[in-house]
């Protein structure tokens, strides 16, 4: 049984990697904006959000790549006239 192209490890880190180190920052900054003695009741919410958006990006990313992968494992056809000229 073949298996579906799979995408680069790489190319996806490299790829995610700016948004990872935003996510981070954003995450860094609920933190620090969390009030005095509410750290963690005050920056909890954000952070979940944060990390629910990087998780989506990945996702979509890798799937698109994923697919991208595939395709490009199938040569391109020939178009809609192709093997007329045979049928003649």
């Amino acid at each position: 049984m073949e298996s579906t192209p799979k995408m680069s490890r790489d190319e996806f880190v490299e790829q995610m990697r700016k948004k990872m180190e935003e996510a981070l920052g954003r995450v860094a900054d609920a933190i620090n904006e969390a009030p005095p003695g509410q750290i963690i009741s005050g920056s909890e919410e954000r952070v979940r959000d944060v990390f629910a958006d990087l998780r989506q990006q990945a996702f979509e990313t890798g799937l698109q790549m994923r697919l991208n992968a595939a395709e490009a494992a199938f040569p391109p056809s020939e178009g809609p006239g192709h093997g007329q000229d045979q049928a003649e």
